[in-house]
């Protein structure tokens, strides 16, 4: 890898958005795991901020830190200059003690004259310290390693292009105003999709060019959260069996998740079990799904699936790096993925997964309101779908249905309901 691709700083979507509400008095927040590229786009803001009074302080700089807790309002004033409006960018907050209240002085005594960006990594410590302070004084964002759209403009622009039309028409498909459009540059971009559930989209993975390159510094990523999350942060003592917890579920990527059940099998208390997987949540390595029920007494109320919100880190727990063809997990990582998009790119849906007490199941619904019902199913190889699907459509009769595939595109209308099958790169 040469120096320039090292030293490449990639746009991110989030950018735009915040740029909006530079204007307003509210704290813009953005949170997400270490490593994900929350400095980089703080410091791409600070640097379109062009004619106006800005600083950027590092909070993990002792003397800053302690500044900031001894003397916030004067902390303020070292920066703003009398007159003009101040745009202070705090990274790292969770690292200052009652970081909440800081902030709040700093917003009800500033309000006007001083606009606070900040970045933090836990979210646990922003939700107990820090938010319960700010109600109504922040807007606050999520940052997660790079989406599939993102990845693409990155390695190559006029296939993020191609993308963005092929996931506006499925958007479009959902609202009932258009039809997916058929596929174009087929081989390119399943390349590039593999490629991404292989290694998934942490910025210094992106920047980084050969297989081997990639493990490395995906293994690195995982080492240090380990080191500065688990151990220093929340003060895990017994750093293998959170390991082994880790990668159990690493292993069950993409299926039901019983927290009795591993906890079992670990040799760990029940509340063990509870206290690592909230770590791992409020750490963005990994997200719970809940079930869709309307039937009481037969579909599934309570346990959720699991599943995590980068591969490429997935893969550095359980050391497997090899390609997409030759695994035996590629249909758990297909599924992963699906879940990454929806999760990250389908706001504007609730995301659920179906499934009875008689083990029917699609792999994932979206409600966007009582009428709007789409089930979701990924397949990684063709052919039928299965009577689990057309007992979905039985019970809800939608109107849409999608089968997400590797590269497969066709139309099927069935109980009224049109069902569309779309390759996994229009996500």
């Amino acid at each position: 890898m040469d120096g320039a691709g090292a030293n490449k700083i990639y746009k991110r979507k989030l950018e735009d958005r915040l740029l909006k509400l530079l204007d307003r008095k509210e704290m813009l927040g953005v949170r997400g795991a270490r490593q994900v590229g929350k400095t980089t786009l703080l410091q791409l803001l600070f640097q379109k901020i062009q004619n106006e009074e800005k600083a950027f302080i590092n909070l993990d700089l002792p003397d800053m830190r302690r500044a900031l807790e001894d003397d916030p309002l004067n902390f303020v004033r070292r920066f703003k200059k009398e007159g003009k409006r101040l745009f202070l960018f705090l990274d790292e907050i969770q690292r200052v003690k009652n970081a909440g209240e800081k902030l709040k002085l700093i917003y009800d005594h500033f309000a006007e004259d001083v606009k606070v960006i900040f970045s933090g990594s836990s979210s646990l410590e922003l939700r107990t310290n820090v938010l319960p302070y700010l109600v109504g004084r922040l807007f606050l964002f999520e940052l997660y390693s790079f989406d599939f759209e993102e990845f693409l403009i990155a390695r190559d622009d006029g296939l993020a292009r191609v993308f963005r039309e092929k996931h506006a028409s499925v958007k479009n498909f959902l609202k009932g105003r258009d039809e997916p459009a058929p596929p174009i540059f087929q081989k390119e971009l399943l390349t590039h999709l593999k490629d991404y559930m292989i290694f998934g989209g942490y910025p210094e993975v992106i920047k980084t060019e050969g297989t081997e390159e990639k493990q490395l510094v995906l293994k690195n990523i995982y080492t240090l959260y380990l080191e500065k999350d688990v151990v220093v942060h929340f003060g895990i003592k017994e750093v293998e069996r959170f390991e082994d917890f880790l990668k159990l579920l690493a292993f069950k990527t993409a299926s039901l998740m019983s927290t009795s059940s591993l906890a079992s099998q670990l040799n760990i208390s029940f509340y063990k079990a509870e206290e690592y997987l909230s770590i791992l949540k409020h750490t963005y390595i990994v997200q719970t799904l809940r079930p869709f029920h309307r039937n009481l007494v037969t579909e599934l109320r309570k346990t959720p699936k699991i599943y995590f919100l980068d591969m490429g880190i997935r893969n550095a727990i359980i050391n497997n790096f090899s390609e997409f063809e030759t695994r035996s997990d590629a249909g758990a990582l297909l599924e992963n993925f699906v879940f990454r998009e929806l999760f990250t790119g389908f706001e504007e849906y609730k995301l659920c997964y179906w499934r009875t007490t008689g083990k029917a199941e699609v792999d994932f619904v979206l409600i966007r309101d009582e009428n709007t019902i789409v089930p979701v199913e990924v397949k990684l190889t063709s052919g039928r779908l299965g009577r689990s699907f057309y007992s979905f459509l039985n019970e809800y009769r939608p109107e849409r249905a999608l089968v997400i595939t590797l590269n497969e595109f066709g139309k099927e209308k069935r109980n009224g309901c049109t069902i569309y099958r779309v390759p996994a790169y229009y996500l």
